[in-house]
């Protein structure tokens, strides 16, 4: 049961943290919260449960009408990424910074291939963003796996 609502809890942190917009100096390049939130939920909670919240996120999402096929698809390619180079490479810190950056990459090639857009001309919108992501989750890796650590010591006594 713990398990249960700790997954459905981390998928709405996606899909609201996913709402949570950052302007870019680039025009049309803001950049989601729920990139570096996605990437650390992957490190400290593990692929699996990182997919199978995912899947809730945009499940919520295009229920509540906020998302699109295309806005699933284009998330599902971030996460498939993100969370397949921890996976599959291992989560440590160069792991936590590197996958985000590529999932948006892949992600906006993916986007290329949908729209005809150019490739370079959607990465370097999400340059910001990718630079963001990899800033904010390898400075917040250490401290997310200690606070982890303390709610399970706590959760114990």
């Amino acid at each position: 049961m713990r398990q249960l609502t700790t997954t459905a809890l981390l998928g709405v942190i996606i899909l609201l943290s996913g709402s949570m917009k950052i302007p870019s100096p680039v025009a049309g390049g803001e950049f989601q919260l729920s990139a570096p939130i996605a990437v650390l939920i992957c490190a400290c909670f593990g692929f699996k449960r990182y997919i199978i919240a995912g899947l809730l996120a945009s499940a919520l999402g295009m229920t509540l009408g906020v998302h699109n096929i295309f806005s699933v698809l284009i998330q599902m390619c971030f996460r498939a990424v993100a969370g397949g180079v921890m996976a599959l490479m291992g989560t440590n810190l160069l792991t936590v910074i590197v996958s985000g950056p590529l999932g948006t990459l892949f992600a906006r090639i993916i986007m290329w291939q949908v729209t005809g857009v150019s490739w370079q001309v959607l990465a370097a919108a999400a340059a910001p963003g990718m630079i963001f992501t990899a800033a904010t989750a390898g400075v917040l890796y250490k401290p997310a796996q200690r606070l982890l650590h303390h709610v399970e010591l706590l959760r114990q006594n």
